[in-house]
């Protein structure tokens, strides 16, 4: 007797859970002003995104492969494999890609990836030529970056100046952020044909803003203003805005902190206490989140979207979307037509992995909120 009451109990318990379960999931849903679809599914840890203006998406994976989704399908084979020197290995591997901004014209692309040369790891950008479905290597635009089996930063980025930003983390060095003659621990900027813009704020050198940790997304505000997110040291992750020159403290200060050693330029957002570790960013120009800066955070499992002032300097809000749902996420990205892609990392080691991961995941503006 006493077994069946038991039964009826957690017959009635679960009934309410899952009937919970699916009020919360379909009240979330109902809140989130875009449609979600998964376009690519059992990825290597895909890393970073770019979308021609044909809409064709080009995406690294962390292995060493470029990919191709068109047309809404995954293509079968990559337009590129990277070998030696390339190397994957800890955190590092092909990380950020980029398309030239007359990518229909020349079809250039840009990515940044780990070698090993001499023993050692290093980082490096190098250009590509796209050929009909292949991609072969044409120039390397920099290299010698410090590389590790941490803290590589990863992300570039063509800016409003069409100058190449590059990202790089301090190798696990922290000491190197400092040192401006080293390019570990920096926001680089570059010329396109890897020379040194003559209005850098350092004579002769790629460095842009130093004092960086391991900074993993690069996005313009439409004022031109360049954001970049950086992982913390355990906690106080960090998105900055850059200004050419500035020193963001690493590894002197962290967060909010102050010294008298140097001057340090302020986060405008830090996660205190608590570990979201912010990859790539994108700031979005159209649709339900128009004006608002997205972060997607690896550690946190969540997307971040940060509300900001007229100006893009002061932050006014910060919501949680996508808490738990798809695991680690790696990258964010705004299409042309509005869509926001996201990839995930959950097969990086670091993360619980289903049986379809790793994803690139599409959000569509809902149709009452489409222009």
């Amino acid at each position: 007797m006493k077994e069946i009451i038991y039964l009826i109990l957690f017959y009635i318990i679960w009934r309410h859970y899952r009937v919970t379960y699916a009020k919360t999931n379909l009240a979330r849903s109902r809140q989130l002003p875009y449609e979600i679809e998964v376009v690519a599914e059992n990825l290597h840890i895909p890393w970073g995104i770019a979308i021609s203006d044909e809409g064709k998406i080009y995406f690294t994976e962390r292995s060493g492969a470029i990919r191709v989704i068109e047309e809404g399908e995954l293509q079968p084979e990559p337009i590129i494999t990277l070998g030696p020197p390339f190397v994957s290995s800890g955190e590092g591997g092909l990380m950020g890609i980029a398309l030239d901004p007359d990518f229909s014209q020349n079809h250039y692309m840009y990515v940044m990836h780990t070698y090993n040369e001499g023993n050692q790891i290093y980082n490096r950008v190098i250009r590509l030529i796209k050929q009909d479905n292949r991609a072969i290597i044409d120039q390397v635009l920099i290299e010698g970056i410090p590389g590790g089996r941490i803290h590589n930063g990863g992300r570039i980025k063509i800016g409003p100046d069409q100058k190449l930003y590059i990202a790089t983390g301090d190798a696990g060095v922290p000491a190197l952020a400092q040192e401006r003659a080293s390019t570990a621990g920096k926001i680089l900027r570059i010329a396109l044909d890897g020379s040194i813009p003559e209005d850098n704020p350092i004579p002769n050198s790629p460095v842009y803003s130093l004092g960086h940790r391991n900074p993993q997304g690069l996005a313009w505000h439409t004022q031109n203003i360049l954001y970049a997110s950086e992982h913390g040291p355990i906690a106080y992750d960090e998105i900055n805005s850059i200004e050419p020159g500035a020193n963001y403290g690493w590894p002197l200060v962290k967060g909010d902190e102050k010294t008298e050693a140097i001057e340090v330029k302020k986060p405008i957002l830090h996660s205190g206490e608590v570990t979201w570790a912010p990859s790539g960013i994108a700031f979005v120009n159209q649709g339900p989140w128009q004006g608002k800066l997205l972060v997607a955070n690896l550690r946190g499992t969540q997307l971040l979207v940060i509300s900001l002032d007229e100006e893009g300097l002061e932050v006014e809000q910060v919501e949680f979307w996508l808490q738990n749902e798809y695991g680690r996420l790696r990258e964010v990205i705004q299409s042309r037509d509005g869509s926001i892609y996201l990839a995930t990392s959950n097969r990086d080691g670091r993360g619980e992995p289903d049986t379809t991961d790793d994803k690139i995941i599409r959000l569509i503006p809902k149709r009452s909120d489409r222009f």
